[in-house]
């Protein structure tokens, strides 16, 4: 299992058009074999600070995901919508292992 975390710097004036995003990819992420646990928007403290978490069963199951979403209409749909929205300056992406005992 591989859980991938993003953290966003989004313009804290399009909070609202960023959540919009978020709610777009949480059925594309379920729909290629991951699980979403979620975007997480600013609430205290940094204002221009976002993060997202979803977890595939395997890494190379993440990487089949990448594959088949960069052709997928709705996933380019939603990048589409971000880069004309501008909401999110930049983001990088981590990936974690769990360790539950």
């Amino acid at each position: 299992m591989v859980t991938c975390y993003l953290r966003y710097i989004i313009d804290a004036g399009k909070l609202k058009e960023f959540e919009h995003y978020g709610k777009l990819w949480i059925p594309l992420v379920e729909k290629f074999g991951g699980t979403h646990h979620g975007y997480f928007l600013p609430s205290e403290g940094a204002n221009n600070v976002a993060l997202a978490l979803f977890t595939f069963p395997s890494l190379a199951a993440y990487e089949q995901y990448r594959i088949k979403m960069a052709n997928d209409p709705e996933c380019l749909l939603a990048f589409k919508y971000a880069e004309e929205t501008k909401c999110i300056i930049s983001y990088e992406r981590s990936f974690f292992r769990p360790v539950f005992e």
